[in-house]
């Protein structure tokens, strides 16, 4: 414990001192937790880990590390009907636009109807019955992979500088906040092994903040879409799993676009 909470804490930029008062504690205290002097009860552990925006999955970490049990599930179906249910409705009333529901290795686990569509046209899928919610994401699609491989949307995204750049620098962000997530880091290891990215893109300006929400044009054939992508969460998820979700709504970013979508949609 007394060497995560210091890691943490330094990883954060703050001094015990700073911690101290962000969490209204007596910076003695600190001091005495980062050297191993005291030994912090769970509701001690709990409070510095959400001061510090500790994931998760790594404040179970610090309160096995101090000797108590873990507060948060870990299991891989541990995401509640509450949730699963909301999921449901947000995917029915984004339709026709693509609703795409991702884990946190940017893996698919969740679309609507209207992404299966807009995913099948622009990956090309064989010709066919209609695209399914179910099957498109049963097919075990990685939505960062996609965006960088040759083989995959890459060639049709018509302003790919743009949005792999900041989808790499996310990524990258999120493994510094993350390192505890191992998936995570092997995605973003392969991204940077893929010929599509720009040597001037493996290193983050980390001064540069995120971009709150992307314009993705995609363009294939007589088919051009393009959509303003937002990124939500579930707000105090006390879940390790639910705290991963990332929900992406692509909003039509003109006219067009909300015309093709609803066209797509009635096929």
């Amino acid at each position: 414990m007394p060497a995560l909470l210091k890691q943490w804490r330094s990883r954060r930029g703050l001094s015990q001192l700073d911690l101290a008062l962000a969490a209204d504690v007596s910076a003695r205290h600190i001091s005495f937790l980062e050297t191993g002097r005291s030994l912090p009860s769970p509701e001690m552990v709990l409070l510095l880990g959400s001061t510090l925006g500790v994931p998760l999955s790594q404040v179970n970490a610090m309160l096995v590390a101090a000797g108590h049990d873990p507060a948060f599930d870990e299991s891989d179906d541990a995401v509640p009907e509450q949730i699963a249910q909301a999921i449901e409705l947000l995917k029915a009333h984004h339709e026709p636009f693509p609703l795409v529901v991702v884990d946190g290795a940017y893996d698919v686990v969740d679309v609507n109807q209207g992404a299966a569509t807009v995913i099948s046209a622009v990956l090309g899928l064989p010709p066919g019955p209609p695209p399914t919610a179910e099957l498109v994401a049963d097919l075990g699609l990685n939505l960062a992979r996609l965006t960088f491989d040759p083989a995959g949307a890459q060639p049709y995204l018509a302003n790919f500088d743009e949005v792999g750049r900041q989808v790499l620098w996310r990524i990258q962000r999120e493994v510094l906040a993350d390192p505890g997530n191992r998936e995570l880091g092997a995605l973003l290891d392969e991204l940077l092994d893929m010929p599509t990215v720009s040597q001037q893109w493996r290193e983050a300006d980390l001064s540069v903040p995120s971009e709150p929400a992307l314009v993705l044009h995609l363009s294939r054939d007589d088919l051009e879409l393009r959509f303003l992508t937002t990124v939500t969460a579930f707000q105090a998820p006390q879940n390790v799993e639910v705290e991963r979700l990332r929900i992406e709504h692509w909003f039509p970013y003109d006219d067009a676009t909300a015309t093709a979508c609803r066209q797509l949609g009635a096929h």
